[in-house]
């Protein structure tokens, strides 16, 4: 009886010591876990986002006069949505294409340089430009991203690319449209890969600290890939190919069978 005694204390052990383990696992799981509660913190950065090549903007130019702003504006398309049963058309204003030399091709006025330039930078030029040359002496315009995406991969629950209604949106706010982090994924160890001036940059960020709000990559930028890290468990778990698992779980209950078969034997002595 006593060396049931002895063995029936191996099973309480090892859930006492997957406990301990998972209450100390918490540390390597929260997010921002330096963060002051209650204490306001100044932004870092006033982001707005710079035009990049391949870009598609919807560049808007109102008047008094309808007919002076008429040649500026593109015309609206109709595209098609959902399935041929069920389709319905949405209409959206045709967009410049910033080419691969960084210009837009804009009515009357020619090629403007757009790469680098933010949004209201633009705005500002075109609208000088309109009235420097005495085209519309009361311009309204407005500019908007058309093609502004986003990736996220790797341990998400929901990866996939992303279409941005704004031209701002944070490394947090692109992990919650992919379903956040699954259990698998590094904290530690979130990439944002970038691609911009001909150079490719890959960031890592530790989403535990407060850090992550003064990272450069913060702030997102068009076509930026976020990458979520797995952890050990998931890599073990990729080396268990769809073959031999079904061998290691068989293994794996004939040793639990042969465990219960010992302690009834043991007990019934």
């Amino acid at each position: 009886m006593k060396k049931f005694n002895h063995l029936a204390k191996v099973p309480l052990f090892g859930l006492l010591s997957l406990f301990l383990l998972g209450c100390a696992s918490v540390k390597d799981v929260v997010y921002m876990q330096d963060v002051d509660p209650l204490v306001k913190q100044n932004i870092a950065q006033n982001y707005e986002m710079s035009i990049q090549r391949d870009d598609l903007l919807a560049i808007m130019v109102n008047s008094k006069n309808p007919e002076l702003a008429m040649p500026f504006n593109l015309p609206m398309v109709t595209y098609q949505l959902g399935t041929s049963s069920s389709a319905y058309g949405q209409q959206r204003v045709m967009g410049y294409l910033v080419d691969n030399t960084g210009n837009i091709d804009f009515p009357v006025i020619g090629k403007i340089k757009a790469e680098g330039m933010t949004r209201t930078q633009l705005t500002s030029m075109i609208k000088t430009r309109l009235v420097e040359e005495e085209l519309i002496m009361d311009p309204i315009v407005t500019i908007q991203f058309l093609n502004f995406k986003i990736s996220v991969i790797g341990e998400v629950n929901r990866p996939g690319s992303f279409s941005i209604n704004s031209d701002r949106i944070t490394l947090l706010e692109a992990l919650s449209m992919a379903g956040d982090l699954t259990i698998y994924g590094k904290r530690d160890r979130v990439a944002v890969i970038r691609e911009e001036n001909g150079k490719r940059t890959i960031l890592f960020h530790d989403l535990r600290s407060a850090d992550l709000f003064l990272s450069p990559f913060y702030f997102l930028q068009q076509n930026d890939i976020v990458y979520v890290e797995p952890n050990s468990a998931r890599a073990g778990q990729s080396a268990i190919n769809q073959n031999n698992s079904i061998g290691v779980w068989l293994s794996a209950v004939s040793v639990l069978v042969s465990v219960v078969s010992m302690i009834i034997t043991l007990n019934k002595k």
